[in-house]
Formats: structure tokens, sequence, C-alpha cells
């Protein structure tokens, strides 16, 4: 696995790169968790089997390139034990200059990243296929980003999110979770209700619940280091009341208890 940094001119909407070539693994499950970011993948070799949940019937569809929003739950990544592909992180208020649209207009789903890029998709698929070097499969996501950035912009498509809205996203993720969500929006001079219907237009979840997403990420986190602390510890260090509060959160974001999660997760040892 490799990482990588967009283009200056996309941090502000791309907040990271990742290529990765896992091989040797047990064919399964990988349990992708619930962030902070818009997850788009680029598969280079086979496509991509993918639900929306983990073990509560939702269907498998396959793509070549896909794009999700902002989730509540955990997709579930069926593979042989081998992938290949690019993983692209968007920040929610990035979406509007990638995609031209706001983030909540893709939450809780899957769609081919080709139904947003239009034919920037096709071809960043191939041209990212056809690249024989990290670096260069690093360079054409640049390329083809401030492209999709620079078309939206010079057509003025999408007005640009509230800025209460993006101070509110950046004081919870800069908090990851741990703040009160009626104290922000005192703060930015509105009612918490007004945050909450403004933040959940924007985003696709209400700030109350994409702060829980933040504190079960950075729980996350600390679980996939290959030192993990014992459980009760986790849930100190990450904000829960205790452990019972971290087990009820991961089940309803993961589908599993933390302890089958990680009697499952045949990826956990890449992080």
């Amino acid at each position: 696995m490799i990482d990588a940094r967009p283009a200056p001119a996309l941090r502000r909407y791309v907040g990271s790169y990742l290529g990765f070539d896992l091989r040797g693994f047990p064919a399964g499950v990988h349990c992708g968790p619930p962030g902070r970011v818009l997850t788009a993948v680029i598969s280079l070799s086979d496509p991509l089997e993918m639900a929306a949940g983990v073990d509560d019937g939702s269907p498998v569809t396959r793509f070549d390139s896909v794009a999700g929003g902002l989730m509540c739950r955990s997709v579930a990544i069926h593979h042989d034990g081998r992938q290949q592909g690019v993983q692209v992180s968007l920040t929610p208020l990035g979406a509007r200059a990638v995609y031209g649209m706001p983030a909540a207009a893709l939450a809780h789903q899957l769609v081919p990243l080709d139904e947003l890029l239009g034919v920037l998709g096709v071809e960043l698929v191939d041209r990212l296929r056809a690249a024989t070097t990290w670096a260069a499969r690093f360079a054409v996501l640049d390329e083809l980003f401030l492209r999709a950035v620079g078309r939206g912009a010079g057509g003025d498509r999408v007005p640009r999110a509230r800025p209460e809205v993006a101070e509110a996203w950046r004081r919870l993720v800069a908090a990851r979770g741990r703040v009160q969500v009626g104290a922000v929006a005192t703060e930015l001079g509105w009612s918490r209700r007004y945050l909450t219907e403004r933040f959940r237009d924007e985003v696709g979840l209400s700030p109350k619940t994409f702060a829980r997403v933040l504190r079960f990420e950075h729980a996350y986190d600390l679980a996939t280091v290959h030192d993990p602390l014992p459980w009760a510890d986790v849930a100190t260090v990450s904000g829960y009341a205790d452990q019972a509060h971290l087990v009820r959160d991961w089940r309803e974001f993961t589908g599993r208890s933390p302890t089958a999660w990680r009697r499952g997760e045949v990826l956990l040892e890449t992080g």
C-alpha cells in the first residue's frame, strides 16, 4: 500500500490517494467502515464486488470504479484474497467541486464513478490501468480531478456550501466528534435545529450522527494498529462512556461485535 497527497490546488477537496496491491489473503468479506470522507475506488484488476451493508442482505454489485457517500454503516467488499486499485478520499465539502453535487446527494449510496464524472470517469479508469507506476497513476488522478474541478468552476454549476456548515464540519473533525452540537451552533450564531437541517442538507448526515461516526472512526483507527489497545482502553481514548457503549456503536456501524469483527476481518493486518 502506498499513499500520496494530491496537488495543492486539490487539497481543499481531496484528502488523499491510496494505491493498494493486496495478495495472499484468504478469500472473504472486508468490512469498509464509515468515516469522515467520501471514498472513490478504481479497480486496476477485476471488478469490485460491493454491497452497501454487511450481513444485512444488501445486494452485491460489481463496479469497475465506484463512488460512495457518507455512510452510517460499513460496506461489504467481497474479494478472493487479492485486490489491486486506487482509493481516493474526498471531503464532504469537496463533493460539489469534484462531482458537481452536494455530498448529501450521495449519502448511504454506492454509484459507478462514471455516472458522476461522465467521460472524465471513463478516461480516468482507462489511463490508471494503462499507467505502470504508482507515481504515474497519482499524476493521472491530479490531472483528471483538476479538470473536474475546473469544469465545475468554469460553469459555476453548483454554488458553494454555506461557510457556517463548512466551519461546523471543521470543528467536528478537529474534535473527533467530542464536541456539543448545540455549542457549535451557538458559536456560529445559529440554532441547533437550523444547523442540523443545513448540515444534513449539505453533508447527508446530521451533525450529531456525523460526530458519532467520527468517534467510531477514532476507535477503528486505534483497533487496526499492529499492537492494539484492549477494547476498554480503546473505548476510553476515543470518547465512549464505557466499553458497552463502544460495543453498541460498533455493532451499529459494522454489523458485528468488536470481537467478531476482529476475528473475521481478513485484511486487518494491512491497517
